[in-house]
């Protein structure tokens, strides 16, 4: 088995904590995971992948 090496900033770190927690996974697992997943095909998959991951957050644009 290959041995993959990343480095990540603290906050990278921190958001991979958050989502692998939300997933109910190990670090290294939802990695893994991530790895195996389909890679994107069309625009809409890239969108309905971030819609999916995303929520229904509205985003606030500040007025300059």
């Amino acid at each position: 088995m290959g041995i993959l090496t990343v480095r990540l900033t603290d906050e990278e770190e921190r958001l991979l904590a958050r989502r692998s927690r939300r997933a109910g996974m190990k670090k290294a697992t939802y990695v893994r995971h991530l790895i195996r997943e389909q890679p994107f095909v069309t625009a809409a998959d890239v969108l309905a992948d971030a819609e999916k991951r995303m929520g229904e957050r509205r985003l606030r644009i500040a007025r300059k």
